[in-house]
Parts: structure tokens; sequence; C-alpha cells
């Protein structure tokens, strides 16, 4: 019989030890497995903002055109809407923990092929990271919610900070990886593929035995695919996403356009989503703590869209204000999406399912952003059809995010 009376210090008796060991594994165990979701995160964003930062010598030394340029940029995107439907049925399959390994190799394989100077591989390498991103960006979101249902705004903020984190670093030190490597773009975005494959092995470790996966009795969810929350959610997680790649892709190019050098265009790029790793810390927590997330979802939305018309704009020696306006806004934005994920979903099974709708089609949807933009750019100075793009996108998410952050759970039921 329990003694309510000894001390909890691990220093009494065998069964007091006992007692004890398995609260601190479990805590241990737990902390692990957190950090190991923030190594995966950081891994989900390099392969866009490094290319971001050297599209002008990508271009020069390939011979690219406009629409092939656009293409690049999106493709990876695409890619992301492509695959994200199938991700919950790998994790059914497999596991989530192991389609996550699978996930961070594949990022890593198709990195390093970057590194290979030819078109083709350019291509192909962008595609196999967008595919495995793409089941990575909807399984975080249901591990969380699996994992940590009492802390989801905080680790939910943690991993979105990482995922800002990682396009930060990447856009910060593509270039001066470029110059170290003697100029060849092609290395400096193949060195991305290093930590991702370092992530690998870390988050190995995390790996359950076989037999754990083959008990988990699988859920089939009914009724997502009609159910209005659940579309506006989708539509918001999309336009903002748009707007997230448009920044990734062509906000380096821009900035430069407008005559800034390379190397402060990147680091400028960089400080914009560096203030997205601080908002991704706050907002969930303040989206979770809010009766609902409406006014939060408004507010991210102008913030966005007025820095984006600063940086096209605004005085030259007035960017490194509008970058953390347009950073806040940016990393609020996405943090505020995956968290209402789970807030409207009533459990873990349904947040992979809702996560899968909202990022694949959201991000078919958010595939036509950066391929718009190049278009419209195409080397030109002239950003008015640019600034009208930003606008209707900002003032559509203001418009789906009333309707998203509305404090319900989406309508579905569930089967075995």
């Amino acid at each position: 019989m329990d003694n309510p009376a000894r001390p909890d210090d691990g220093t009494t008796d065998a069964e007091g030890r006992a007692s004890a060991a398995p609260r601190q594994v479990k805590a241990a165990g737990t902390a692990l497995l957190a950090f190991c979701l923030v190594l995966i995160a950081f891994n989900l964003r390099p392969v866009f903002s490094s290319l971001s930062v050297v599209l002008p010598e990508v271009r020069q030394d390939t011979g690219l055109g406009a629409v092939s340029i656009s293409v690049l940029t999106t493709l990876p995107v695409l890619c992301l809407g492509l695959l994200a439907p199938f991700a919950p049925k790998l994790a059914e399959r497999f596991g989530p923990e192991r389609v996550l390994l699978g996930v961070l190799l594949l990022v890593g394989i198709g990195t390093a092929l970057r590194g290979i100077d030819t078109v083709v591989t350019l291509y192909l390498g962008t595609a196999i990271a967008g595919l495995a991103i793409a089941v990575g960006n909807v399984l975080l979101p249901g591990m969380v919610k699996r994992d940590f249902p009492g802390r989801i705004a905080m680790v939910t903020g943690f991993y979105a900070m990482a995922l800002c984190g990682g396009a930060a670093v990447a856009a910060a030190f593509t270039q001066p990886l470029q110059r170290a490597l003697g100029g060849y773009w092609h290395l400096a975005l193949a060195i991305w593929a290093v930590p991702a494959f370092a992530a690998a092995l870390i988050w190995a470790t995390q790996l359950p035995p076989r037999s754990t996966v083959a008990a988990r009795t699988h859920r089939q969810v009914i009724g997502l695919w009609r159910d209005p929350l659940a579309w506006q959610v989708t539509l918001f997680m999309g336009l903002q996403s748009a707007l997230a790649y448009c920044v990734l892709g062509w906000l380096a190019p821009i900035i430069r356009l407008r005559g800034v050098d390379a190397v402060t265009a990147g680091f400028m790029v960089s400080f914009s989503v560096m203030m997205q790793v601080a908002a991704s810390l706050f907002v969930p927590s303040l989206g979770a703590r809010s009766s609902d997330q409406r006014l939060i979802n408004v507010a991210l939305a102008l913030l966005t869209t007025i820095g984006l018309l600063g940086f096209m704009f605004a005085p030259l020696w007035s960017l490194w204000i509008w970058a953390p306006i347009q950073g806040i806004g940016q990393g609020g934005l996405f943090a505020i999406a995956m968290t209402m994920i789970a807030l409207r979903s009533p459990d873990a099974s349904v947040a992979s399912h809702l996560s899968g709708m909202a990022q694949g089609v959201g991000y078919v949807l958010a595939a036509t952003g950066p391929l718009l933009l190049g278009l419209f750019l195409d080397g030109s100075h002239d950003f008015r059809a640019p600034a009208l793009m930003f606008v209707v996108l900002g003032l559509a998410l203001c418009l789906f995010g009333l309707g998203a952050g509305r404090s319900l759970h989406v309508r579905t039921r569930s089967e075995r």
C-alpha cells in the first residue's frame, strides 16, 4: 500500500525509488520528444529560403526564363499540396515516427541533389524535398495534439519558431556560404542537407517498436470535407501560405530590384523571418487563451499586408523598420493557423486529417502566389500588380480569418 507520508525524493526504500523513476524518465522522454519535433521543424524551410537569396545568380547561370524560374519557386509549394492529403494514411500504415524519419532523409537527399550543377537535378531535388516536407508539415500538428494535449500552444509555438528559424538561418547564410565556396550557388544550396541528416540520426532514437505501430487502432474521419468550418480553416491556411511563400521565394529579389546588394537583402529577409520566430512564440499562447481568434487573425493579416507594401514602396532607409512589421504579421499568421488546426479539432485523429486537408488544398492554392508574383515581376521594377495581389490576399485572409477564428469544433464522426 502507498504511504502518503513517505517523501518522494528517490532516496527511500526500493519501493519509493521504483515509484519515482518512471516520472523522471517520462519527463526526460517528453522533453527529448519536444526537442526532436523542433529539430524536424527547423529542416522544413531552408529549401525555400536558401534558393530565394541566390535566385538572380541561378537565373543568370542557367539561362532560365521568367516562367521557368517562377515554376522553380512554385514547385516545392505545389508538392506540399499534392502529397499532404496522403500523409495521415502513411502515418496510419507505418506510424508517424517512422514516416517523419523518412521525411528527414528525403529532405536531405533532395537538398543534396541541388548541389549537382545541372538544371534537372535542381528541379528534381527541389521536388523530392517538397514532397517530403508536405508530409512533415501535416504530421507535426497531429503529434502535438497526441503527445502534448495539455501544452498545445507552447509546443506549437516552439515548432513554429523552429520553422521560421530554419528559414531565417538559410536566408542569412546562403549568400555568405556561396562566397566562401568560390561562388558556387549549387554547393551553397546543398549544404543545407547536413542539418537534415543530423536531425534524422537523432530522431531515429525516438522510433517506437514495430509492434506498437501494428497495435494502433486506425480511425476513419468522416464528414470533414463537407464541414464549412474545416473549409474556412483550409482557406485561411492556404492564403497565409501564399503570402509566406511569396516572401520566402521573392522578397529578396524584390529588395535587390530596389537596389539593395545581395548580402544585405539576405540579411534583411532573415531579420524579417527572425521576427516571425518571435511571433511564433507568443501568438499560439495568446490564441489559446482567447475566447476566439477572430481579432487576432484580422490584425495579423493587416500587419503582413502593410509590411509587404512597405517593402515595395517605402524609402530604402525604412526597410529595416518594415521588416519586423511584416515578420511579426507573417509569423503570427502561420502560428495561429497551425494552432487553430488543433483548437478546431476534438481529438488527435481529426487534427491529423484536418491538417492534411488544410495543407493539401491550402498549399495547392498557395502555389499560385509565388508563380503569379514571379510572372508579375519578371525583372521589372513596377510593383503595382504585385501590390494589388497582396492587397487582395490580405483582404481574403481577413474574411476567412473571421470564420476560422470562431470557438467551434469541426463536425465529423470517426469510424474504426
